[in-house]
């Protein structure tokens, strides 16, 4: 089974074009579920049944994995069957009749407007690393962009005359996003100073760098991220996503068509997307409760 598991991560690098995250993650999940097999000396895929599916996914819950783990977990398996199908490699499909757990999306956190504008306003000085930080923090909000994409920005990313951005998403696909004057203005001031300081080498692409002048990693501006928050008496914890979860939320606040935050956001279903107007509905409501007479 082992030679069948290269061959499908091969497939899903080179002809799904699958984000590196989401290979780790589906590598992760299919290493435990041959391993699996191969305690039930299940060696051949024709020898899988339904069964053997649902008793996988029955000990993952039992070891406590979440209903969205157990999920994904089950998407990496049914492709891999899929997979063997596709390349006459088995017969059938042991996966088709089974279904995804159940669970309930959880609403997404998010920062208010009013601690956006004080988070934002925290990085103040000429210091080459408060222009970074307040770049990366009027970027990440301006566009949505995940941490993953805003720390990989290139150079050539960047068109900075009509004021927007490349950003690279899932599967490499590629959409185009604006930004408003804020950013342009954090950006440039950045670029124009801050960033040619740190660039030790005048060589690196990248455009957020470390003091070092190398790219800042995801992990690194986490740890700005919140430290930038502490400074600016944000006491929720807080992370690069809750700001892609903002920009999405009060653009729809704000009348913003859904189908045009589903483009920025990249995300590829709109179901996705509109996990968004539950959050400005639930916000609603508990206004409601908290303010009207009978509420």
């Amino acid at each position: 089974m082992d030679s069948y598991f290269d061959l499908f991560l091969n497939y899903l690098t080179v002809e799904k074009g699958l984000a590196t995250n989401t290979l780790e993650a589906y590598g992760r999940d299919l290493s435990r579920y041959l391993n699996y097999l191969d305690k039930a000396e299940i060696i051949e895929p024709d020898r899988i049944s339904q069964t053997d599916v649902l008793g996988f996914l029955g000990g993952l819950k039992k070891e406590g994995l979440s209903a969205r783990s157990r999920a994904r977990a089950l998407s990496a398996i049914r492709m891999f069957h899929r997979f063997l199908r596709m390349e006459k490699l088995s017969g059938g499909d042991p996966t088709a009749l089974v279904e995804a757990p159940r669970m309930l999306r959880p609403l997404p956190h998010l920062l208010s407007q009013h601690d956006v504008e004080r988070l934002l306003a925290g990085p103040s000085g000429d210091q080459p690393l408060e222009q970074r930080d307040r770049a990366m923090m009027e970027t990440l909000y301006a566009t949505g962009v995940r941490v993953s994409e805003l720390v990989s920005l290139r150079l050539s990313d960047l068109n900075l005359e009509i004021g927007c951005l490349s950003a690279f998403g899932k599967g490499s696909k590629q959409r185009l996003i604006p930004f408003g004057d804020e950013a342009l203005s954090a950006l440039q001031k950045y670029l124009a100073d801050g960033r040619t300081h740190l660039n030790k080498t005048g060589l690196e692409q990248v455009i957020f760098l470390n003091r070092s002048g190398k790219g800042l990693t995801r992990q690194g501006f986490w740890k700005i991220l919140k430290r930038r928050a502490c400074n600016a008496g944000i006491s929720q914890k807080i992370s690069p996503h809750m700001l892609r979860h903002s920009f999405a939320t009060h653009l729809l606040e704000n009348g913003a068509d859904l189908r045009a935050v589903q483009t920025m956001l990249g995300h590829a279903d709109i179901s996705t997307t509109q996990i968004y107007t539950h959050v400005i509905r639930e916000r609603l409501r508990q206004v409601h409760e908290q303010f009207h007479p009978r509420g």
